[in-house]
């Protein structure tokens, strides 16, 4: 009944994904890279300061072990959740031509991993998951930040500080903000017992629950399957695949867990007092994520910014696709931080990437960071206003010296092309004022005409071959999509695209659209590989789940063609949790809203036996059978209500067009 929304609550599905893929990613022979693409590559080599090696000292900064077991953590069945040291290949090596030197640099730099120093009191293990986790000692044990992904990632982490740094209790967790790489291990941390019994502080800023849980449910299996391509979960780890995400390597299949939090900070300088330390805390919602905090030790001089200052320039908006970031707010928010903390802090330290150190250092990189979504924001509007769209902006948009020489600001996750279309849409939307591209026709049918107007498919071909062999990569693709739209099974089509593709991600520098362009090569040239979708929603995350948002997926679920004309009025009672509500179509939409007078059905079900339902582990049909679940009144009524919701299949079709919604 629910296995869609099942697929939808993970980190756009990408979290688990790989669980699925390990393994099973199909074999295919890449090509090697073009002379168009070794020449832009080895121009990359000219352009920025690889001389300038601080970076590669201050990752090893404090080391003192490394992941056990090569960086292979598994799960209690004995199967891999995370391997570090599949991204090996990379060191002490030259980029290959396959690879953009910059990228493969940033890869160098995150296939570091261990147990590190950053100060006496404060740890870090890196290299174990997406993000890091780090562990602030007080007087008599430890805080724990953003304890990663999966359980089983977060507790090698725990272990192995406890093994250099003693057996010490976690007094206090602190969720950074909202999404998954920084809470979904909390349960390899702490016991939640613990937690419910007042040991243990949990500390998230306001609306965490709510955005935890909320944000990838509604258009979940969209953003699953994009971020089945971003997260590079498809093509293999090597010089001519994969090389993780610019942000960190990759993504834990681990169990995903969430213990809600008992302290929720609600204002700027509020604090919060843990194991002797003092935390004051400043809100930043609205930035890299909906809810989201940075914070700052007294006693250690040190603060975090969470996720809004990286080594790399970050995502004003998300290839996995999620609503656009405001770059104005998260500039602002570093400008406050800066503002707040900045001739106090000693260290920075992260979610992401390594710390810096010394008070100049964490003042400049904050400010370098601001001044980056600041510049992408301002430049982009006053373009905007001088009448150029979104396209023509992002491609004349150019960071000045100062800041596209920082290595710190490099699109390694985010691009300056792709976040400068990000701030257009933020404030302009998807139209740019021409009235021809106001009603465009859809891609099949836009394609035929183009391959009509262009003389033929093999007209296209021949011309794109010429233009394949000139380099002009970007315009290769843009001509044969048409062509596949309008022809899908055209295979010298799609080779040829396929081709162009992979030499875009050999010369990205951005790690998300490498994993993009390889990955749409792959599916162009071996199809849509139909692997196992895993159950990615936990019963932790199920437990906190909203029941309206529950409700909001069972409508946007719904088939309003097939619904139009049909009336339904069901009244639905929870009697473990004492809530009571209706469901009611008319007008093809289902809303729902307080119990109605005179339903034509009742469902009772305790929302401990929906969730069940909910995660997979039982029909409706089993509760009612055992007598848990119970339908009074017009039980076709509810029958109807079932047979009109969709199911929606998770491996459509991206890089080629797909085929008409059955009526």
């Amino acid at each position: 009944m629910h296995k869609g929304l099942v697929r939808s609550l993970a980190l756009a599905a990408a979290m688990a994904l790989s669980a699925a893929l390990a393994g099973g990613v199909l074999a295919q022979e890449s090509k090697p890279a073009t002379a168009a693409t070794k020449k832009a590559n080895a121009a990359v080599k000219g352009e920025l300061p690889f001389n300038d090696r601080k970076d590669f000292e201050d990752v090893k900064r404090g080391f003192i072990a490394p992941l056990p077991d090569n960086g292979v953590i598994k799960d209690d069945k004995g199967n891999p959740v995370w391997d570090l040291s599949a991204y090996a290949f990379a060191k002490g090596k030259e980029a290959p031509d396959t690879v953009n030197p910059s990228l493969w640099r940033q890869l160098q730099l995150l296939s570091e991993g261990g147990l590190y120093e950053v100060t006496p009191e404060i740890y870090q293990v890196r290299g174990a998951d997406l993000s890091n986790i780090t562990f602030i000692e007080g007087d008599r044990g430890v805080l724990v930040m953003d304890p990663l992904i999966s359980k089983e990632t977060a507790a090698a982490a725990l272990e192995l500080y406890r093994k250099h740094r003693g057996n010490k209790p976690v007094l206090g967790v602190i969720y950074t903000h909202s999404h998954i790489d920084h809470y979904g291990g909390v349960r390899g941390v702490v016991d939640e017992a613990d937690v419910k019994s007042g040991k243990v502080k949990i500390i998230a800023p306001e609306g965490f629950v709510e955005e935890a849980v909320s944000e990838n449910v509604f258009a979940g299996n969209h953003m699953g399957r994009r971020a089945s391509f971003m997260y590079g979960n498809l093509i293999p780890k090597n010089a001519a695949g994969g090389l993780g995400t610019g942000l960190g390597l990759g993504t834990s299949t681990g169990e995903a867990t969430l213990i809600e939090p008992t302290d929720t900070i609600t204002k700027n300088g509020q604090t919060v007092e843990v194991d002797g330390l003092t935390y004051e805390f400043m809100l930043a919602p609205g930035s890299e994520a909906p809810a989201e905090m940075h914070f700052y030790i007294p006693q250690l001089k040190a603060v975090s910014a969470a996720e809004n200052a990286n080594h790399t320039l970050h995502n004003l908006y998300t290839l996995r696709g999620a609503k656009v970031r405001n770059a104005r707010a998260w500039s602002s928010y570093l400008n406050d931080t800066v503002s707040r903390w900045g001739g106090k802090a000693e260290t920075l330290f992260g979610p992401h990437h390594w710390p810096t150190w010394g008070k100049d250092n964490v003042v400049d990189h904050l400010k370098k960071q601001r001044d980056l979504y600041k510049y992408l924001n301002d430049q982009t509007l006053r373009m905007a206003n001088q009448g150029y769209n979104m396209v023509e902006a992002a491609e004349m948009m150019e960071l000045p010296p100062e800041l596209a020489n920082y290595w710190g600001n490099r699109g390694y996750y985010g691009s300056v092309n792709h976040n400068t279309r990000a701030v257009w849409n933020y404030y302009l939307g998807f139209f740019d004022g021409n009235p021809a591209r106001l009603y465009p026709l859809p891609p099949t049918e836009a394609g035929k005409k183009f391959v009509e107007y262009m003389g033929g498919s093999d007209r296209v071909l021949e011309r794109a071959r010429k233009d394949f062999d000139a380099g002009n990569y970007r315009w290769v693709a843009q001509v044969l999509d048409q062509l596949v739209s309008a022809e899908p099974n055209n295979k010298a089509a799609r080779d040829l695209l396929a081709d162009a593709l992979e030499q875009m991600g050999y010369q990205a520098e951005s790690g998300p659209w490498r994993n993009f362009f390889l990955s749409g090569a792959k599916e162009l040239r071996t199809g849509v590989q139909e692997l196992p979708v895993p159950v990615t929603a936990s019963p932790d995350t199920i437990r906190s789940m909203p029941i309206e948002d529950f409700f909001d997926y069972l409508a946007i679920r719904l088939n309003g063609p097939k619904a139009a004309g049909k009336n339904l009025a069901i009244n639905v009672s929870l009697p473990d949790v004492k809530g009571n509500y209706s469901l009611v179509l008319e007008n093809g939409v289902l809303n729902y809203g307080p119990p109605v007078d005179k339903p034509r059905s009742t469902v009772t079900i305790n929302r401990a036996d929906l969730n069940d339902i909910i995660l997979g582990k039982a029909k409706m049909t089993d509760k009612m059978k055992e007598g848990s679940a119970k339908i009074t009144g017009d039980q076709a009524e509810f029958e109807t209500l079932l047979s009109l919701l969709d199911s929606f299949e998770f491996w459509w079709n991206l890089v080629t067009p797909n085929p008409p919604p059955k009526k």
